[in-house]
């Protein structure tokens, strides 16, 4: 199997650690641009972030990773299989204070942008006509320079619009960020065991093991705390008014729920690391 992953950028790093997490082998050095992996029967080709949704969705690799964004703007036959968790942005439109206040009042305007493919079907599905003006590098100086009235682009704090005398304005175009992609006509099980070792990964970042013991009277009211991914494990213990619970729960939440078990009489809360996951 051939998988595209980025050769630079804010997406490749994190693409390689996943992968490495997964247990591939991965690239040592950023000159490599092809690594094969037999023991996996994994080739993988390290492609710029834009082209690798263009090669997946043409057949030349079976999957890849890259950004939400860059796939829909590339309007490939490529497809998304999951998010994996890293790369956030969010893209908007931007402009002069008083351009606009949403998407239709860019009716007969023009939008510099360095995603025209995405801009211009996002316009399109508002029932907007306006000029689409396709520039490679940073967009927020084409309104100082005359070349569009309003902007598209990746915002993550708005510092940079600021500086140019740009606000932000109407609902965000698209929330993006790394995704797993596949050819729209493949066999899902051609990718099959990629997206479940990269779905075990995602889990298990997002996820710890949550030990307790707990009273036989109150076992309905703890799970409904600690539902896990499917269901509890839950174990007799010697004292048969206790049983023993396992249950994964969010990461985010793990002391919030720690306490709310202790409060209805759970006891003896141990927290594990997941370091591996298969769903």
């Amino acid at each position: 199997m051939r998988i595209a992953v980025p050769n630079k950028g804010s997406l490749s790093e994190p693409s390689v650690a996943m992968l490495k997490e997964a247990g591939y082998r991965v690239r040592r050095d950023s000159k490599e641009l092809v690594v094969a992996d037999p023991d996996n029967g994994v080739e993988f080709f390290y492609l710029r972030p834009r082209d690798v949704a263009v090669y997946v969705g043409q057949g030349q690799v079976d999957a890849g990773i890259t950004g939400r964004d860059l796939l829909l703007d590339s309007g490939s036959a490529a497809v998304e299989i999951m998010p994996l968790g890293f790369g956030g942005s969010t893209f908007r439109f931007a402009g002069r204070a008083g351009t606009a206040s949403g998407v239709g009042d860019l009716q007969g305007r023009r939008v510099a942008t360095s995603y025209a493919g995405l801009v211009a079907a996002h316009l399109a599905d508002h029932g907007v006509q306006a000029e689409v003006v396709r520039l490679d590098g940073a967009v927020e100086t084409a309104i100082t320079l005359g070349v569009a009235d309003a902007i598209a682009d990746v915002v993550e704090t708005g510092t940079t619009l600021r500086n140019q005398g740009l606000e932000v304005f109407g609902e965000p175009i698209l929330r993006s960020e790394a995704v797993l992609v596949r050819r729209a006509d493949a066999a899902e099980s051609a990718v099959e065991v990629l997206h479940r070792r990269l779905m075990g990964v995602v889990t298990a970042r997002h996820y710890v093991m949550l030990d307790y013991d707990c009273p036989t009277t109150i076992v309905e009211q703890a799970v409904t705390l600690t539902p896990g991914l499917e269901s509890p494990t839950i174990s007799p213990m010697h004292d048969k008014d206790w049983v023993a619970v396992r249950a994964m729960v969010p990461r985010g939440r793990t002391n919030a729920i720690m306490d709310e078990l202790y409060d209805i009489g759970a006891r003896a809360i141990l927290v594990t690391e997941i370091t591996a996951c298969r769903l």
